[in-house]
């Protein structure tokens, strides 16, 4: 079972219409898609640049044109690279209809007993196409935008479907469910500490490994070591504090496990690229 601690709760969309659409580039707060899930599934499309995800220990690397698809229920992350991408976030049940024939099919691409392909390279034409009309109904949002997105996900999932884009899905190996925890334990330890001091110690303790050990598997699961992960992680959270906080930016850097204001400032600009306070500047329009 999936542990609570690192499931992302955000509400997406509305209780008539439970898909949300999101736009994300180098300046967006959450540019960087750190280890989470939901109950939700997710379309995402990248539009420029590249994406290197991981799902579920498997990794993927996306390219501008191509699709990532992940179901819901599952642990997934990634490091963009100069890129822009798209997100679309829906409950699959909302998709339920009352035509049996529907029922049936939407069943079989939800079920258990396979898995979906997630990753579509930009070569298919008419999947990227599927996609395009779908995104662009959620981005503009015009009058009848909620019944073309529907039609549209019909229309990617039968597509798949019918092309035979999924496997039958056979249980996942203890070890590898082993592993997928223990970096669960990780993350979960990551957000919740995240303002501490924390060292590479209590973090290979809480995977149940030695240090050494520890570093080589993080790095192979998350494309980060853990001192990375984890710094990049209080740059992102102090991102969201700068934009929707008017503390100093002495103080945020203390709030996010960073006692030495020069060291904060250092490695904000490492990330980003700028200084927290023309970052905080440039959000707040000044």
């Amino acid at each position: 079972m999936h542990d609570s601690k690192y499931r992302e709760t955000k509400e997406h969309g509305t209780f008539a219409f439970p898909m949300e659409f999101y736009h994300v580039g180098p300046a967006h707060p959450r540019y960087e898609m750190f280890c989470h899930w939901h109950v939700e599934y997710e379309i995402i499309r990248i539009l420029q640049g590249r994406f290197r995800m991981t799902i579920e220990g498997e990794e993927i690397a996306a390219r501008a044109g191509d699709i990532v698809f992940i179901r819901g229920g599952l642990l997934h992350g990634g490091v963009p690279e100069h890129c822009l991408y798209e997100c679309m976030v829906f409950r699959f049940d909302s998709l339920m209809t009352a035509i049996p024939a529907g029922a049936r099919l939407l069943e079989k691409a939800g079920d258990d007993f396979i898995e979906i392909r997630r990753h579509f390279p930009a070569a298919d034409r008419e999947l990227t196409d599927i996609a395009g009309r779908m995104f662009g109904q959620m981005q503009r949002r015009g009058e009848g935008y909620e019944l073309a997105v529907i039609g549209a996900l019909y229309e990617f999932f039968g597509y798949v479907l019918q092309h035979g884009w999924y496997r039958e899905k056979k249980g996942a190996s203890a070890r590898e469910g082993r592993r997928i925890g223990q970096l669960k334990k990780v993350i979960a330890v990551i957000e919740e500490r995240y303002d501490e001091c924390i060292t590479l110690e209590e973090l290979a303790r809480a995977a149940g490994m030695n240090p050494g050990y520890f570093c080589r598997y993080f790095r192979e699961m998350t494309q980060r070591t853990p001192i990375d992960y984890l710094n990049y992680y209080r740059i992102e959270q102090a991102c969201i504090k700068l934009t929707d906080s008017d503390a100093s930016v002495s103080e945020i850097g203390v709030s996010c496990g960073f006692s030495d204001e020069s060291y904060f400032i250092k490695t904000f600009k490492k990330y980003k690229g700028v200084t927290p306070g023309k970052y905080a500047g440039a959000r707040r329009g000044k």
